[in-house]
């Protein structure tokens, strides 16, 4: 690995310069980015996947879903489709991506769209009958072309961004000189028990003037299928395969797995063949297939109904959330919108 690494630098050097150039021109006005009179809130990371935006973004929605007209917009990451879509009975997680699927699925009172294009889809959507009043945007902390409102950065617990270099070197998108852009940062995947005093360490190591908050993964008691739900606590002992096709599947699996369960690990939001199907059914032998929600909706069709379930989490705060600063933001630029 660190062989690797040496042989990597020289790229990692150059991908360095060259983001640290386009973000110095983008702060100097050089390249013009769009911005827009209504409240929108940029949800993203410095580094490569993991850092649990998904569920930070689902607590935005409940957040703020019963006061305003919400609207999430994402790239769609490996959907099939291209452009700008509005999610409808006509979605599936093939034509807007798994995780905008997962939104539009549990959120039915809210809008899901889809545009690689941040700046054309917000425009899209402000041109719809029945426009939100706050956008939400899914991993869109590098997208400069749109000045969100405020920026929310995300860095996982056990791989902050302080701790990792520029990619190809390490896994850090852009120079960790980008944090000056947050509004507020979030250290995610928290041990419950995590004290202030280790609070304060975290803050003085990722040396930043902004507030920084911290949220712990929540797990649902039960699991739910097509056809029924069940106890979690009954689940984890039974002998089961647990299949997981996300960034960091190790706390999903540790918080169910025991001795006798097999796991199966995919990439990152797979696609799943008809050979995986097979795959994992010879796995589980007839024994109940659990994963995770965003895995869900990619899987559900394609495995018995009776066998597969999944496992939903939310985001949780440790100490004091941030609910205040965000209403006071949405609720102030909406006045002033």
């Amino acid at each position: 690995m660190i062989l690797l690494r040496k042989i990597l630098f020289p790229l990692a050097f150059l991908y360095w310069l060259i983001t640290f150039i386009r973000n110095w021109l983008y702060d100097k006005g050089i390249f013009k980015s769009s911005s827009f009179d209504i409240p929108i809130i940029a949800v993203g990371n410095l580094s490569v996947g993991g850092t649990g935006k998904t569920p930070q973004i689902e607590y935005l929605i409940r957040l703020l879903s019963d006061n305003y007209k919400v609207a999430v917009l994402s790239r769609g990451y490996k959907r099939t489709t291209e452009g700008f879509i509005l999610a409808d009975k006509n979605a599936t997680a093939s034509s807007i991506g798994d995780e905008p699927f997962q939104f539009y699925s549990k959120f039915p009172n809210i809008q899901v769209a889809v545009d690689a294009n941040r700046k054309n889809g917000i425009e899209n959507l402000l041109q719809l009958p029945k426009k939100p009043n706050v956008i939400l945007l899914d991993d869109a902390f590098q997208h400069r072309k749109v000045k969100a409102g405020f920026y929310i950065l995300l860095t996982a617990y056990d791989d902050l961004f302080c701790d990792d270099y520029i990619l190809p070197f390490g896994n850090l998108r852009e120079p960790s000189s980008g944090k000056k852009r947050a509004d507020m940062i979030i250290v995610t995947k928290c041990p419950n028990d995590l004290s202030e005093l280790t609070q304060q360490k975290i803050r003085e190591k990722l040396k930043v003037k902004q507030q920084v908050f911290f949220t712990t993964i929540q797990y649902d008691d039960y699991v739910f299928g097509n056809e029924c739900q069940l106890l979690v606590s009954e689940i984890q002992s039974e002998s089961k395969v647990l299949v997981a096709g996300i960034a960091k599947p190790k706390l999903f699996f540790d918080f169910l797995k025991n001795e006798e369960d097999e796991t199966l690990v995919f990439p990152d939001h797979h696609h799943f063949s008809k050979q995986d199907c097979e795959q994992i059914l010879a796995k589980a032998n007839g024994r109940k297939i659990i994963t995770t929600e965003k895995d869900f909706v990619r899987l559900n069709g394609l495995l018995p109904k009776a066998q597969l379930f999944y496992l939903p989490i939310k985001s949780t705060f440790l100490n004091t959330n941030i609910d205040k600063t965000i209403e006071d933001y949405v609720g102030q630029s909406s006045r002033n919108s």
